[in-house]
């Protein structure tokens, strides 16, 4: 029998305007827009409608936009009676996921993420840290580049996206001659981030154990539904194990690529990314071409969410 996973989207997807369309034409959407701006005390809704690109951009703003904006999304899925059998997220995304699951109240995921971002971004000091791309790298090089690359400084795998595409994370200079070595090796593009602190890393330590007391004070339920997790690429189902993965996850690569593989391996069939952007649905074309991808983030998406329950 066919199955649904609902996969939510992490940091990178922002842009000024998401959401907008939702919340214009469903009350459901609303009213999660309206619990996260009385959550966080500010009007995060008016960021994420119209900006300006530079403020949502901050990492403390741009992780609860993004989670607020995927359990809108969810929220008129259900409406239209959309059901799953799965949950992936990736990396922020796991907090949408763990929202849709049960596991987590909304209100306590968007201020968690809040503070998530706040202390990401001061676990480096700017420009200590970078991020790049590395696109279509021939197999097996990743490890021999990034330990010829590091020189004593940090640089690891951040996020293993897809047999196309990892990205890399740690010390500016490391992570600049890891790039170099990438392109020389044969990359078919190796390209820095815009992104304001190197996720992902050994550099995020500092974050991790600021965020543990966060994670610590809030309740987490068992899930109603699966979760693939990002530290593992393995199926949780209990309240103690979503909570220990979102504190693994800070400073260790999201296994997306691993994700999707499993959840294809449990008869999903079908995967449907809730929330901005198509960034997800995108890379599951080179995972698993078998798998249908189907985006829902604005209401004119809601149509191909019809046609593919249909």
């Amino acid at each position: 029998m066919s199955r649904t996973a609902l996969l939510f989207p992490g940091q990178g997807s922002q842009f000024a305007g998401m959401g907008k369309t939702l919340a214009d034409a469903h009350a459901a959407a609303r009213a999660v827009f309206a619990e996260a701006d009385d959550a966080l005390g500010f009007p995060l809704s008016r960021l994420c409608f119209d900006g300006p690109e530079e403020a949502l951009k901050l990492t403390e703003n741009t992780q609860p936009a993004l989670l607020t904006v995927s359990i809108a999304a969810f929220s008129v899925l259900k409406e239209n009676g959309v059901t799953f059998d799965f949950v992936a997220g990736h990396s922020l995304g796991e907090y949408s996921a763990l929202v849709a699951a049960g596991s987590l109240r909304f209100r306590d995921a968007v201020r968690l993420v809040r503070n998530r971002g706040r202390y990401m971004q001061e676990a480096v000091p700017a420009g200590v840290g970078a991020m790049a791309a590395l696109l279509r790298l021939p197999e097996g090089r990743l490890e021999e580049i990034l330990s010829r690359a590091a020189q004593g400084e940090v640089v690891s795998a951040a996020n293993l996206n897809s047999p196309d595409q990892v990205v890399i994370a740690g010390h500016a200079g490391a992570v600049a001659r890891a790039v170099e070595l990438a392109k020389a090796a044969g990359a078919r593009r190796a390209v820095l981030l815009p992104v304001s602190a190197p996720f992902h890393c050994a550099l995020m330590k500092p974050a991790q154990e600021r965020l543990a007391a966060d994670l610590n004070a809030t309740e987490f339920r068992d899930l109603e539904r699966p979760l693939i997790n990002n530290w593992q690429a393995r199926e949780v189902r209990t309240g103690a194990e979503a909570r220990e993965g979102l504190y693994q996850q800070v400073p260790n690569p999201v296994r997306w690529s691993d994700s999707i593989r499993r959840l294809a391996a449990q008869g999903v069939s079908r995967c449907v990314e809730a929330g901005a952007g198509g960034v997800l649905t995108g890379l599951l074309r080179s995972i698993d071409p078998a798998l249908q991808g189907v985006r829902f983030g604005e209401q004119e998406d809601l149509e191909k969410i019809h046609a593919a329950f249909a």
